[in-house]
């Protein structure tokens, strides 16, 4: 197969859902394997590149030098099912929420808790996004990528892929080493649905379901969703721009002695996941901008592009951020978003 076009100095910013203004030296889609691997394999062993998804978890603070990779490989399917699971497999260009609905459409549960998340399925696994008590990791089966230096086909299951919050071994270990064509999940069709984290039960109340389906939580999800983050096509963002922080114990202690209503949430290993957002507005960050970056008026968590914002004004307001919560809680904040 052709290797498919490269374009010159090409403009990102549509490209981000922070909107920001960047340019690529070169840009390519790749819409299947065959194209990936010829452009890998093209290129020089040293040369920066960078696979782009979605473009909602990632902070451009300058032009990239190298090649910029549009990951469009589509397609999603049925693999198998017996008595109990159904494998579906989905091409990692795919949209993440709309492959979430295509397999609530197939009367498949599992993945409902994680519906509206911006971003495509390639870029899931690497992030092992998670919202309201469940994670991808919870149904993940495999995945397949090609390996950069050679273009050889590699399978990870889900104990190779070394998942832990909003981190895997491609983050860590393996880290720019493999690119991710296609992903497969295990949905059970035992249906166990997962209420009680955030306000889903409360908003399954309002919308005056009893008995809710896999659907019917998908919905409330996508209604708390588009509640509290603000819509990208609206005023640019990345949605949660911190992972909320895992600490020790007695961190938790020292906070509530002078916090006593912080929020948290048990975490492995018997320590304690604490609301990066509740965190920041303690702070008195909650509203407030530096130059065009700002945080938002209704999530203290969600950093946005009030409009001409550059990554470097964005990435100075997070750090501010990062600086008033170590100073006044001792906790580290680590920001969510790749920032390039």
């Amino acid at each position: 197969m052709l290797k498919p076009p490269i374009a010159a100095h090409f403009n990102l910013q549509s490209y981000n859902t922070f909107g920001i203004a960047t340019h690529a030296k070169r840009f390519v889609a790749i819409d299947c394997f065959e194209s990936l691997r010829s452009v890998l394999l093209a290129e020089e062993k040293n040369s920066p590149r960078f696979i782009l998804g979605g473009g909602s978890n990632i902070l451009l603070t300058q032009d990239f030098p190298g090649l910029v990779m549009r990951m469009e490989i589509m397609g999603k399917r049925i693999v198998a099912r017996d008595d109990t699971v159904t494998i579906v497999e989905a091409g990692a260009g795919e949209n993440w929420h709309e492959f979430v609905r295509w397999t609530l459409d197939q009367g498949l549960a599992g993945l409902e808790n994680l519906s509206l998340i911006p971003g495509t399925v390639g870029a899931a696994p690497i992030q092992n996004i998670g919202a309201y008590g469940v994670e991808m990791k919870d149904t993940f089966q495999s995945l397949i990528a090609i390996d950069v230096s050679d273009g050889s086909l590699k399978t990870f299951n889900r104990e190779e892929c070394e998942f832990a919050y909003r981190d895997s071994v491609f983050k860590d270990g393996l880290k720019d080493r493999y690119v991710i064509t296609q992903a497969s999940f295990c949905l059970p069709h035992k249906v166990r649905l997962h209420l009680d984290y955030g306000e889903v039960r409360t908003e399954l109340s309002h919308m005056n379901i009893s008995e809710p389906r896999s659907l019917d939580v998908s919905n409330a999800v996508c209604n708390i969703r588009k509640r509290k983050l603000p819509d990208p096509t609206v005023i640019g963002n990345a949605g949660s721009f911190f992972k909320n922080p895992i600490v020790e114990r007695d961190v938790l202690t020292r906070i509530q002695t002078h916090h006593a209503q912080v929020p948290h949430y048990a975490a492995p290993d018997n320590k304690a996941k604490l609301a990066a957002g509740w965190l920041i507005e303690q702070c008195g960050w909650k509203g407030k901008s530096i130059g065009h970056a700002g945080v938002h008026e209704q999530h203290a968590l969600v950093l946005v592009n009030r409009g001409g914002a550059t990554g470097t004004e964005l990435l100075a307001l997070a750090r501010a951020i990062q600086t008033s919560v170590m100073e006044k809680f001792g906790v580290a904040l680590e920001p969510e978003p790749k920032i390039i």
